[in-house]
């Protein structure tokens, strides 16, 4: 038995793990998600559009773009999600966003590991960055949970990360409440890029735990490409 599956066989037993879905004890699959729970959770699976991954009903046998990708071509240029923003993976993203829960992090990014390994094959990357938070909202918080769901993926993919390479210019209010034009206009020119020397000509993966009408990230990734961005291409956890 190595160290660290030691370290981790004392801390099972002194501090038992349980499912942050069922509450089932140990889980095996993930280290707080059990294999019934992440069974049931709804993936995000074809079909859907091509560029913003965004799933429709019905049966399409071929690849497509939806009619807002259409209407007005996204900055990004493809994003993906690994599961919808409910069951298991919702409550899991709830608590590490407003109840501090760092330790489920690593699950969380397992599971980002494997999205991107189904819907970017072949693809590298020269950096991972996360979708940054409001000076003023992460001192509150005490970190931003983007930040660490992109620092627990590289560590897995080898990539680098760099969390100040993008940084919020002004506050915006929550978007959860928000129509998707008061989304697109709540996000407009509120980010901007850093190190434009360093950026130029990389492939950047935007990471962030969940995406809706995809307006932030879409705002994230104007203002990398306007600092010289090959390319970004954005992963989330859960599509909203």
């Amino acid at each position: 038995m190595t160290f660290d599956r030691a370290k981790r066989a004392f801390l099972d037993m002194v501090y038992p793990r349980n499912c942050v879905g069922c509450g089932r004890s140990s889980p095996e699959t993930f280290r707080f998600i059990c294999w019934d729970c992440w069974s049931d959770a709804a993936k995000v699976e074809p079909p859907f559009c091509g560029l913003c991954g965004d799933p429709v009903a019905g049966a399409v046998d071929h690849g497509f773009i939806c009619f807002s990708c259409s209407a007005k071509k996204p900055a990004f240029d493809g994003a993906r999600s690994a599961a919808r923003y409910e069951g298991v993976v919702g409550e899991a993203l709830r608590q590490l966003k407003y109840e501090k829960a760092i330790w489920l992090a690593p699950d969380l990014a397992e599971i980002l590991r494997h999205c991107l390994m189904a819907e970017y094959p072949g693809q590298t990357f020269d950096l991972i960055v996360p979708v940054p938070l409001y000076h003023v909202r992460r001192r509150a918080r005490g970190y931003n949970q983007s930040a660490v769901l992109a620092q627990e993926l590289a560590k897995r993919i080898g990539c680098q990360t760099i969390p100040s390479m993008l940084r919020r210019i002004r506050p915006t209010a929550t978007q959860t409440n928000l129509t998707a034009p008061m989304r697109l206009s709540n996000v407009h020119n509120a980010f901007q890029s850093r190190r434009e020397k360093w950026l130029a000509g990389r492939r950047v993966l935007l990471v962030d735990d969940v995406m809706t009408t995809g307006a932030t990230v879409n705002a994230c990734a104007k203002a990398l490409k306007q600092g010289g961005a090959m390319s970004v291409h954005v992963l989330t956890v859960a599509r909203g």
